[in-house]
């Protein structure tokens, strides 16, 4: 099988001081790691509904770098800080990039994520052939 990496280029001092890639291209699709909603400055913006749109905007970046869009995604996994208190906003925002047919989703809630601060973090799989 054949393994493609795809990173946009901001990210290449993650992946040299990290050591993992944005998305891999494999077997026809195209599964991205998690992504969090920080901002250039490298903080979580105070707003949540920024911070959601922030990540949203880093996938359709990593998907654009593939040469795919939001439709191509057939499945979700979001990692919720404080879901009960977010996942309103987070559904809200959702629905500005992701439209019927709905992909598979799976919410899961949990105390803290990589970056403080954050309260989603957001791992896709698009179709890629």
């Amino acid at each position: 099988m054949t393994i493609e990496v795809v990173n946009t280029p901001l990210f290449q001092p993650h992946v040299d001081r990290m050591h993992f890639s944005q998305a891999v291209k494999a077997g026809g699709l195209l599964f991205c790691s998690g992504m969090v909603g920080i901002g250039a400055d490298g903080k979580v913006p105070d707003d949540l509904a920024t911070e959601f749109h922030t990540a949203f905007k880093g996938i359709r970046a990593v998907l654009k770098e593939a040469g795919l869009t939001m439709a191509d995604i057939v499945e979700m996994t979001t990692y919720h800080v404080d879901m009960q208190e977010t996942i309103a906003t987070f559904a809200a925002v959702r629905d500005e990039y992701l439209s019927a047919p709905w992909g598979a989703w799976s919410a899961i809630g949990t105390t803290g994520l990589f970056m403080k601060d954050a309260h989603v973090e957001i791992k896709v799989v698009a179709q890629a052939e």
